[in-house]
């Protein structure tokens, strides 16, 4: 059982072409979380993604009840014995309250085996791990239309927060655009600070050749702007694993990420020519740099074939497999299993 339900409109499209995936992949059953399930239920193996997802809440009641069920299924996975295999999606620590940090932390303590989505990603000690890269989007968005590259028109995709250094790459396209007035940007989004949006607001007002949408895109809307730049800007201050990166290559279109061992391995994989770099901090030489390399377009595509998503289907049941051997030796478990 997966630490998530049925997919709704707004599911990470990860969350979704995993379960595929897995309905097709051959000994596993794939089960949608429930509470009842979850405590009740009979399941072999629990997979945990984004932990802190199981404890949101709209209401304080709901808020209360969540961690207690937590708490209750802590338990029976400890009495159980049920392993717990752990997706690690990015490598901060447990955030929110006291209670939250404290039952996150003990889920991380009962992971049998971690599922590691780069070869950068920290190992931990005396806990066995398995690498699966993150699957490709390019069956996800093979439906949807697409648009022809624009010439000189870069792009930020995605949801805005401060951390990703959007305003960060205002400051540098502006900066750009004294010298390079052919040059375009589009910043896409929904911001999720009212400041931050004011700050976007007002540079599009600004500056002639930004173009500002701050509110939730479709994934349609998505691909149709992705699609029409030439090449897409991702600033984060910081970049482990991105689904943003994975997607506009997905998309046939080159980024610009910050410069570091999880990116250059990408740029590795991928083949030359999809992947720029930036330093410390994103500069309108970088900036220049990318448009000069990308602005007439790409030939080709990159190399995603080592992210098709049967091979990961395949390689989460073997990850299964090797949790159920390291939480109940062989013996055991066949044992359990024919007195069932």
């Amino acid at each position: 059982m997966q630490s998530f339900g049925a997919p709704r409109p707004t599911t990470n499209p990860y969350i979704v072409m995993l379960r595929d995936a897995l309905r097709r992949t051959p000994g596993v059953e794939h089960l949608p979380f429930s509470w009842r399930t979850a405590l009740f239920g009979r399941y072999d193996v629990f997979h945990v993604h984004w932990g802190d997802t199981l404890l949101a809440a709209g209401s304080g009641l709901t808020r209360i009840g969540k961690r207690a069920a937590m708490a209750a299924l802590l338990a029976r996975l400890s009495l159980t014995r049920t392993p717990v295999v752990k997706t690690v999606h990015n490598i901060t620590p447990p955030e929110g309250g006291r209670i939250d940090v404290a039952l996150l932390t003990a889920l991380e303590r009962r992971t049998t085996l971690r599922i590691r989505l780069s070869p950068t990603t920290p190992e931990v000690a005396e806990t066995p791990s398995a690498l699966i890269l993150h699957g490709h989007y390019r069956d996800w968005f093979a439906p949807m239309s697409k648009n022809a590259a624009t010439p000189d028109r870069l792009a930020y995709v995605g949801l805005i927060k401060p951390y990703k250094g959007v305003e960060q790459l205002i400051a540098a396209f502006e900066r750009v655009t004294a010298d390079r007035g052919e040059l375009r940007l589009t910043v896409a989004g929904r911001a999720s600070d009212p400041e931050l949006a004011r700050a976007i607001t007002a540079a599009a007002a600004r500056i002639p050749a930004l173009e500002a949408d701050l509110r939730y895109l479709s994934e349609e809307e998505f691909v149709a702007i992705v699609t029409a730049a030439s090449a897409i800007v991702l600033p984060y201050r910081h970049m482990h694993n991105s689904g943003s990166a994975l997607a506009a290559l997905s998309l046939d279109r080159p980024i610009l990420v910050p410069d570091n061992e999880t990116t250059r391995l990408l740029a590795a994989e991928v083949g030359p020519g999809w992947v720029h770099f930036f330093g410390d901090e994103l500069s309108a030489d970088s900036l220049a740099g990318l448009a000069d390399a990308t602005g007439r377009g790409m030939i080709g595509r990159p190399d995603l074939s080592a992210r098709e998503w049967d091979a990961a289907g395949a390689a989460h049941a073997e990850a299964y497999r090797e949790a159920l051997d390291t939480a109940r030796p062989r013996r055991g478990r066949h044992a359990n299993r024919k007195g069932t």
